[in-house]
């Protein structure tokens, strides 16, 4: 074990060295404790799984520094790649049919678990199975289960990208969905081509880059396949940018497309499947649209789709997606000049411990509406931002609290 902690600290001491990063700047940027990280990388103390994933992640090491790391026990993952390996072993071949089949259901399980597990937790679990199956890619196997396994790595790569993004952390988000579209070159998998271009379109958004969220979000169309659940998203996310950009005419012709998709949707027997389009999302992403668009009727639809989710009449309660819907309210509140229930309600989304951080800066858009105009509850609200969102944050862009 001391062994391991010191092929760890040496690794992460050379790739600092390497880049030109300091160890007060790597800690910073992790982020984590620096007196913590000079034990770790003088090989004193042990790095979580988390951490040495994110250092791996911010110094580029494609993996290498985390596999200096001692193992770290996955809730759930072992047991899950346990029953994997069982099957496995229990074929003719390397991998086997139940092999495949059971980490094809396990990805599945991620996906449903997206909407209601933290993104760092989720990412573990996945990194666990990646970690997997890269292994047994390198077996004898038919080729209809190497297909079928580089499919299975190609959504856990896309899921992968999906939580880094919830975390902000771009450059490995961005490695995860170059695999995943590259796997979806080589098995011709248009869904995954297609769900890769509306995720980037997704995290151009999140970070203000809207002329281009639009014009992936229109690639992302081209390639799915219009009976796929990554069509009606990507039109979706498309009207999205196009009200940020207050281009109303275009958002409003995005608006009525995917209106037109979702009509004859029935809500899905697992609604929570991130990859499997729920009619209900459609309602919350109209929500923020019409928020975003400055539209007066924004408020009424935003708070018509809050107690829907919260009730539980199309599914199950989704109570990640009602966090969102608060910010939706909220933010459509601040432009019809209710700025007190739109300060108690953005309050409630902050505190409820249910935003992931691709949302944060949506709160912090909120709060300087809120803070600018002098109301009593901004300075409550502000607090509530630094003490649940912007510790997990890097440094904030100009103009967020």
């Amino acid at each position: 074990m001391v062994h391991a902690m010191t092929d760890f600290g040496g690794e992460l001491r050379r790739l600092m060295a390497e880049r030109g990063i300091s160890l007060r700047e790597t800690a910073r940027r992790v982020p984590c404790d620096s007196g913590y990280l000079s034990k770790v990388a003088s090989g004193t103390r042990r790095p979580s799984g988390e951490l040495a994933g994110r250092l791996d992640d911010l110094l580029g090491a494609g993996g290498e520094l985390a596999a200096f790391a001692p193992s770290v026990t996955l809730p759930g993952a072992d047991d899950e790649i346990a029953a994997v390996e069982l099957a496995r072993r229990a074929a003719a071949s390397d991998v086997g049919d139940a092999a495949v089949s059971q980490l094809e259901a396990s990805a599945d399980d991620m996906a449903l678990a997206y909407p209601r597990t933290p993104p760092a937790q989720l990412l573990g679990r996945v990194r666990a199975h990646l970690g997997y199956v890269t292994g047994l890619l390198a077996g004898r196997m038919t080729l209809a289960e190497h297909r079928r396994l580089l499919i299975t790595t190609g959504w856990l790569s896309l899921l992968a990208a999906t939580c880094l993004i919830d975390l902000r952390r771009f450059p490995a988000a961005s490695a995860h969905l170059r695999t995943a579209a590259q796997l979806a070159g080589e098995t011709g998998h248009a869904e995954i081509a297609a769900w890769c271009l509306e995720t980037r379109a997704w995290q151009l958004l999140t970070d203000g880059d809207y002329r281009r969220a639009a014009d992936l979000a229109q690639a992302a169309q081209r390639a799915a396949p219009r009976e796929g659940s990554a069509f009606i998203q990507a039109t979706g996310q498309e009207a999205r940018a196009w009200a940020r950009l207050g281009a109303t005419r275009e958002c409003r012709d995005a608006l009525a497309r995917t209106e037109a998709l979702v009509g004859p949707l029935p809500v899905p027997d697992r609604p929570e499947h991130h990859y499997r389009y729920d009619p209900a999302k459609a309602d919350a992403y109209t929500a923020t649209t019409l928020a975003w668009l400055g539209d007066p009727a924004a408020a009424r639809y935003a708070r018509d789709v809050l107690g829907r989710l919260e009730a539980g009449g199309q599914g199950p309660p989704r109570p990640r997606r009602a966090a969102s819907a608060r910010l939706d309210l909220s933010l459509a509140l601040t432009a019809s000049g209710d700025l007190g229930e739109a300060a108690a309600t953005a309050l409630a989304a902050v505190t409820s411990g249910l935003l992931v951080p691709s949302n944060y800066w949506r709160a912090g858009e909120v709060i300087s509406v809120i803070g600018a105009r002098g109301l009593p509850g901004a300075g409550e609200l502000r607090e509530a931002y630094r003490e649940y969102c912007r510790a997990a944050l890097p440094p904030p862009r100009p103009g967020l609290p």
